[in-house]
């Protein structure tokens, strides 16, 4: 599992490198971009090229493995090895200078997510997690905050593209502000988890995030002692992903399903 982090780890520094290479020669007005599923949701040049550079990187160690990848699809393997990847969590944040974006690498195998690297390049920090071998950042293990009272909680979120999504979650939003300590909104849910997993905040919810994005950051959430799912049971999915310390997940749990959060206008 560790050679697998570590590969990871190795193809999404040089991812970040180059795309903090690139991104001084960008503006939001000059930049290559285009949209996907609204006109808010974009992608530009530089994910694809970052996402291009980490297939040929993990295809030529790896030529076997499958490969998923938010802007080109999944590629075929014939190993029960698939690597998940985002080339730009966050790219808003990155169109804008901002510095809440991140690469983010899993690997599963048979299915389960056993490795994982996010890279806060602009940050310069590198999270890394193997299963059953813990969280880590740089050389210093992490470990999540201890559970607070919901009240005490300093709660991360982010909000959807689509103009009727983000409405019933603004009215979300309007149930959980009064209960808890505070709310951030930083605009990569990579970056968030490992915020969790770094005791930068208590917890964190969302809804309308995809696998890519938290593939890899749930495990280095999950390895620093944090529990993540969804709601009533379920693994934490599309419709809704939380993240909390045992004890607090459950009072942010019951809290949001009272609010019926898995909804659009």
């Amino acid at each position: 599992m560790t050679d697998f982090a570590r590969l990871a780890e190795d193809i999404a520094r040089e991812a970040g490198d180059m795309l903090l290479a690139k991104r001084p020669t960008m503006s939001v007005a000059s930049a290559d971009v285009l949209t996907k599923s609204s006109p808010t949701d974009v992608v530009t040049v530089l994910d694809k090229a970052s996402e291009e550079l980490i297939r040929q990187r993990i295809l030529a160690v790896r030529p076997d493995d499958r490969v998923l990848g938010e802007e080109g699809g999944e590629a075929p393997g014939v190993s029960d090895v698939r690597w998940v990847v985002d080339p730009i969590d966050g790219t808003v944040n990155f169109l804008y200078g901002l510095p809440d974006w991140a690469v983010s690498i899993a690997v599963e195998v048979n299915g389960r997510v056993v490795a994982g690297a996010v890279n806060v390049a602009p940050r310069g920090e590198m999270f890394t997690a193997a299963l059953g071998d813990g969280a880590w950042l740089g050389g210093e293990r992490l470990r999540g905050n201890p559970a607070v009272p919901l009240a005490q909680a300093l709660v991360a979120t982010g909000f959807g593209y689509d103009a009727a999504r983000r409405a019933v979650q603004a009215e979300v939003l309007t149930g959980v502000l009064p209960r808890v300590r505070d709310i951030r909104r930083g605009g990569s849910c990579a970056a968030d988890l490992c915020s969790v997993a770094a005791g930068r905040v208590d917890a964190y919810y969302e809804r309308g995030i995809n696998y890519w994005d938290y593939a890899a950051a749930g495990l280095v959430a999950s390895e620093a002692g944090a529990r993540i799912g969804g709601l009533d049971g379920r693994p934490y999915n599309s419709e809704l992903t939380l993240c909390a310390a045992p004890g607090l997940f459950e009072e942010l749990h019951d809290l949001l399903a009272s609010l019926d959060p898995e909804r659009d206008a």
